[in-house]
């Protein structure tokens, strides 16, 4: 008895780690818009970004997050591109429009690091 369940548990184990082999490898049921997305973020990461160091800039806080430090940081976007502001005021909410200056950029320039010089 106890042999015939360990063959029934470990055919259905067998199952699903096919099956979500089979999903990891092909794509799983990806719609179309999915992919799409996809696309368009790997294309996104390959070009370069639309501002520089050193560039004043104004944008619309989209949300908050914190650093690992524990620092509270505005989150913007520059044509898709993310900005983390630091030294955001507490006051502050998403959608506030914001001025702030670009002071580097990550290891993959794929965001950039900036403080905050005022609301705009």
């Amino acid at each position: 008895m106890l042999g015939v369940a360990s063959l029934i548990l470990g055919a259905i184990v067998t199952v699903v780690f096919a099956s979500w082999l089979v999903r990891r490898f092909r794509g799983g049921s990806r719609s179309t818009d999915q992919a799409e997305s996809w696309q368009r973020h790997r294309e996104a990461q390959q070009r370069a970004p639309p501002v520089d160091v050193g560039d004043v800039r104004t944008a619309a806080i989209h949300e908050f997050t914190e650093h690992h430090s524990g620092e509270r940081q505005a989150v913007c976007k520059i044509e898709g591109f993310v900005v983390f502001v630091e030294d955001v005021p507490t006051d502050l909410e998403s959608a506030d429009v914001v001025e702030f200056k670009l002071l580097s950029f990550n290891r993959g320039h794929t965001s950039a690091t900036a403080t905050f010089l005022g609301r705009a």
